[in-house]
């Protein structure tokens, strides 16, 4: 498949992403902790309520365990992501040296940033290359579940591709330039047309390009 051709069709029938890095590295890796396997709804409702609980990162990484879960309850596995809210925390301070900041990876190179990311307990792949690609801009690729179901249908990855091999293998395939707007532009064709349940297979990228038992 020629992958850049896919991105214009996707460009054509969606418009072409508008570029919205985040501004604080760290709330952006608490965020991206907090929306594994849930809905962008669950996800804004608890990080809202997650940075109005705290004055500062410290009070959070501080914070009883139990109290912080309850904080969160609108996310599910809210221990587990608790734990890994916390842990993230103190793993970035211990590397400043008592800063919260992930400025630090900025310098390093992307595989060096990965690595330290996802040497976190909890930070997978994922995780981590959202942090690097809408933070710092680093050439990374992060696939969700939307992404994976579509690189599926679209014949880039097989279906018994499991999540890690499909960060490796998108990856390499996806030019480094188009790595975030088509990151945008699958995750939208996956929520807009290309469902789990029911897809709408009534548009030229699917007609062109997916191979799911609907179309």
């Amino acid at each position: 498949m020629d992958i850049r051709q896919l991105h214009r069709d996707l460009i054509e029938l969606h418009g072409r992403p508008n570029k919205t890095y985040s501004e604080d590295g760290v709330r952006q890796l608490l965020t991206t902790i907090l929306s594994q396997n849930v809905t962008d709804v669950q996800t804004s409702r608890a990080s809202k309520e997650l940075f109005a609980a705290y004055p500062d990162y410290r009070a959070m990484e501080t914070a009883d365990h139990d109290e912080l879960a309850e904080v969160i309850s609108e996310v599910g596995l809210m221990n587990q992501k608790a734990t890994r809210i916390q842990r993230s925390l103190a793993a970035i301070r211990e590397e400043t040296g008592g800063e919260y900041t992930l400025a630090f990876l900025d310098a390093m190179d992307t595989e060096a940033a990965q690595t330290w990311l996802t040497d976190i307990k909890g930070v997978g792949s994922k995780t981590a290359n959202v942090v690097l690609n809408f933070h710092f801009e680093k050439p990374t690729f992060a696939v969700d579940t939307h992404i994976e179901r579509l690189a599926t249908r679209f014949g880039l990855i097989e279906e018994s591709t499991t999540a890690d091999q499909a960060h490796e293998v998108l990856n390499q395939l996806i030019p480094d330039d188009i790595k975030y707007s088509l990151h945008v532009l699958l995750i939208t064709h996956g929520k807009n047309y290309c469902s789990a349940q029911n897809p709408r297979c009534d548009n030229p990228v699917c007609e062109r390009y997916c191979e799911c038992a609907s179309c």
